[in-house]
């Protein structure tokens, strides 16, 4: 197949970009979408031309990596999905792909797809750790756990911070991201030490960070590759206003 791309190319966040289009020649339909641009970098770099820059790592849907907007929809057409597990039979011969960075302030551009989410590891250090030592497996196993809860906190934690719940946010929330990760440890017994001074830490970095504000539009469940709640969200918000009381 050969695929026309539309692939957004900046050299840096200083300076403006475009959008530059590519025909990509010998795709097959088994490819994966990181594997065609691979293709397209190895044709770019045969023609003596700057390879397009762009993030990936595990290409098995593990890391988050991948972060694109393809034809407008953060990580591609495929629900469920990132972008290295979309493949190029989902497109027919001649297609026409357009591909940009996510975009959110928080996100500035590094170079043409790659954007820099160091923001999220940000707020996640702001939560800080789990004190309560837990032994060692049986110890903590031991600690009794209602099934309903323990599945919504695994449900939590499978967010990857990928940062498609922002880049799918008219105004580029991080809400979802927040609140999977305070859902997480809010749910169990081992995150009841810093229960409030965790919710109350990484929702100011947050703010801090430049995030929009959540205006319950749902593009962020929509979008997230591991398909988590906005549910969350409300918790999140529960365990703010509690924290607030708490603490005062």
């Amino acid at each position: 197949m050969n695929i026309t791309l539309k692939v957004w190319r900046q050299k840096n966040a200083s300076e403006a970009g475009a959008l530059v289009e590519y025909t990509v020649s010998g795709v097959v339909p088994e490819m994966s979408f990181l594997e065609m641009l691979d293709t397209l970098n190895e044709q770019l770099v045969a023609k003596g031309q700057d390879p397009v820059a762009f993030d990936s790592d595990c290409r098995e849907g593990i890391c988050g990596m991948c972060d694109l907007m393809i034809d407008g929809q953060a990580h591609g057409p495929d629900k469920g999905a990132t972008t290295c597990q979309l493949h190029m039979r989902r497109y027919k011969d001649g297609a026409v792909v357009t591909v940009e960075p996510f975009r959110a302030k928080a996100f500035p551009v590094v170079k043409d797809l790659c954007v820099d989410r160091s923001a999220f590891d940000r707020i996640q250090q702001a939560g800080g750790f789990v004190s309560i030592n837990t032994g060692n497996a049986v110890d903590g196993n031991a600690i009794l756990i209602p099934h309903d809860k323990a599945e919504k906190a695994m449900d939590a934690a499978a967010c990857i911070g990928c940062g498609a719940c922002v880049a799918a946010c008219p105004n580029a929330s991080a809400m979802l991201f927040v609140a999977a990760k305070v859902s997480q440890y809010a749910l169990l017994p081992q995150g009841q030490p810093e229960r409030e001074k965790r919710v109350l830490a990484m929702r100011d970095a947050m703010d801090n960070e430049g995030f929009g504000h959540c205006t319950n539009e749902y593009e962020c469940e929509a979008a997230c590759p591991k398909e988590i709640k906005v549910s969350n969200i409300a918790r999140l918000n529960r365990e703010y206003l509690r924290a607030t009381l708490v603490t005062e």
